[in-house]
């Protein structure tokens, strides 16, 4: 295990890194698919392709459209993501872990704001995090820096490797990048496919049991 600054602050997203929504996101988008006369999507391509905000991807998606189609999909998203919403196995076990160590903590998502927050909330988070960004709260969305910028804001500390970014897919190792945060993979989607220009981790974790281990040989 390679050695990595200690996490003064660490940084998750939310999506399928600390909950489980690929489902839920699969049928969500489906249904959106469904009423603008597009194909289905299978479950594949949805892991491969949704990782930008609706306001990054949806215009190249569909065009002049694609202020109906964001409405149309968080209305679907909406109608089920509470009773869908599921915790990955032992997250809530390692925010407890950096809650008890003292370390801020935070989200970074692309997931509309109020849904994000809408989220921790009905899973009785909120007391693990000062900050919840979600898309569309920062002036642009993952992967630039703007939303964890938005999220350091109240902790204190600098960007630089003391902060951890931990994240499922290639946007958020560039915005772990774009703020010289110490990038750690969660899961093994990024790596089971082919890695884009400048995707690159400083620390894997297949699951959160690992990501614990990480915290544990490190903090």
């Amino acid at each position: 295990m390679i050695p990595l600054p200690a996490p003064k602050a660490i940084l998750f997203d939310w999506d399928n890194t600390l909950v489980d929504t690929w489902p839920l996101i699969h049928q969500s988008l489906n249904m959106l698919m469904a009423h603008m006369g597009h194909a289905p999507w299978s479950i594949e391509k949805v892991r491969d392709n949704v990782k930008q905000s609706m306001r990054d991807a949806f215009p190249e998606m569909f065009g002049d459209r694609w202020p109906e189609a964001a409405e149309f999909y968080q209305n679907a998203y909406r109608s089920m993501h509470l009773q869908a919403l599921t915790p990955l196995a032992r997250a809530e076990e390692a925010l407890q872990m950096i809650q008890a160590r003292g370390i801020f903590c935070a989200v970074v998502s692309n997931k509309r704001g109020p849904s994000l927050r809408a989220e921790s909330t009905h899973l009785g988070w909120d007391h693990y995090f000062t900050k919840l960004v979600g898309a569309d709260d920062a002036p642009r969305d993952k992967p630039h820096a703007d939303p964890a910028l938005m999220a350091l804001d109240a902790s204190g500390y600098a960007q630089d490797g003391a902060v951890w970014f931990v994240g499922d897919t290639g946007v958020d190792l560039a915005c772990a990048k774009a703020i010289g945060a110490t990038a750690i993979l969660y899961g093994d989607h990024v790596t089971q496919n082919q890695m884009h220009d400048g995707e690159f981790f400083h620390a894997h974790a297949r699951d959160h049991t690992a990501f614990m281990a990480l915290i544990g040989a490190n903090a």
